[in-house]
């Protein structure tokens, strides 16, 4: 079948929806399908056989969009609807399917186009305004609300990232099938045994050293302040561990070095600013437990499909965002303030054989529940629900 795809991000990024977003085109290609996708013009273009991929036009001023809700991506939006207009009058398509808010305008292609429409959901739309620090606007949130059920109303499947989202879609439209397909392979590789090695001495860090990992954006709904807090309690008790915090854009990282200092910690915490996505695994081989204090929001981290795969100890907050996925049998959860995450991370750092029977128990559940093979089965099943009833169109473009 050939799906003309709308995704209102910078593709590619090495970031959570386009990663999302690269790994589901890799799967329906895999499939069998051919997609054209439409999207920002930021990001670098990739190779995958099946692929097309359209960008709109770049709105003077703007040389790059962040992660979140923003005004920037008003005038983005408009003339990524306009490109998608203009590929859907010029080419046969199967089926639409769209990301995130680029829902808005896939339903209205899909009905034009008399095809199906799949509203692949990445997170809760009013839900970000939250997550994202943006509570003085109530106006936005209702309007994201408004479309959010729109684009449920409007399509034959949804795909989620998360039970919770299928509970929200499903609460706007019962009937509505509701494809749980966890972002695990975007999350990135497991380690290597001993790469590890590499970093800690290039952090100057000794092997006996307690070491707490972080990696990830510096996002308000992360909860870095309370992981920060955690650790200046850690560092109290544990002076010799240390937390090492992987990713922030400078700025980011320059406020958080401030906040470490006020904290007392600074010699406690390193910073290594964003790193490229291939030394990641080595990092998780160098931590002795891999942290995420997310502390807002309900959509599991991307980081914590990798931190599952490492076999390392994971310690997060007791929280549905967590609890998804995470039991008491696979992560060391905690009530999410300050003591009761540096009891947690404490208790890892003095009971090594529980921290390793958690960390076994992690890989297990990765390489069943989150393997590729139930990923591409989930997908196939999106597909077949997607597609039921629906004839191949008789011409198509050619993919070049």
């Amino acid at each position: 079948m050939h799906i003309l795809m709308i995704a209102p991000e910078p593709f590619f990024e090495p970031r959570g929806t386009p990663f999302s977003e690269y790994h589901r085109i890799r799967a329906l290609t895999t499939l069998g399908h051919t997609v054209d996708l439409v999207t920002y013009p930021f990001g670098r273009d990739v190779d995958l056989p099946g692929l097309r991929i359209f960008r709109s036009l770049r709105p003077p001023g703007i040389a790059r969009v962040g992660i979140g809700p923003s005004w920037t991506k008003v005038p983005l939006n408009l003339l990524l609807a306009v490109t998608a207009v203009r590929r859907a009058l010029s080419g046969r398509y199967d089926a639409v399917h769209s990301h995130e808010e680029g829902g808005g305008i896939g339903v209205v292609l899909a009905r034009l186009l008399g095809v199906p429409h799949l509203y692949d959901m990445h997170s809760s739309l009013p839900q970000q305004v939250s997550n994202f620090g943006y509570r003085g606007a109530p106006g936005l949130a209702t309007l994201l609300r408004w479309l959010e059920r729109r684009m449920i109303h409007g399509s034959k499947v949804v795909i989620v990232i998360c039970p919770d989202l299928a509970d929200t879609a499903r609460a706007v439209r019962a009937d509505v099938p509701a494809v749980v397909i966890e972002n695990a392979p975007g999350s990135g590789d497991a380690p290597t045994a001993g790469s590890g090695r590499a970093i800690r001495t290039a952090l100057g860090l000794a092997d006996e050293t307690s070491v707490a990992l972080y990696t990830g954006t510096f996002e308000h709904y992360q909860g870095l302040d309370l992981l920060y807090a955690a650790m200046a309690i850690v560092h109290r008790r544990r002076p010799e561990a240390r937390l090492v915090v992987v990713g922030g854009h400078p700025p980011q990282v320059e406020k958080a070095r401030r906040h470490v200092e006020a904290l007392g910690i600074a010699e406690a915490v390193i910073f290594t600013g964003q790193r490229p996505a291939e030394e990641i695994p080595a990092y998780l081989d160098a931590a002795t437990l891999l942290v995420s204090p997310r502390s807002t929001g309900t959509n599991t981290p991307l980081k914590i499909y990798q931190y599952l795969r490492s076999g390392r100890p994971i310690v997060a907050t007791d929280l549905r965002t967590h609890t998804q996925v995470l039991s008491h049998e696979t992560a060391v959860l905690a009530a999410a303030t300050p003591e009761a995450m540096a009891e947690a991370m404490i208790g890892v750092f003095d009971d090594p054989e529980r921290a390793h029977l958690v960390g076994e128990r992690a890989a297990r559940l990765a390489a069943t529940e989150y393997s590729e093979e139930a990923y591409m089965a989930k997908t196939r099943r999106a597909c077949d629900l997607l597609f039921a009833g629906v004839a191949t169109s008789p011409v198509q473009d050619p993919v070049r």
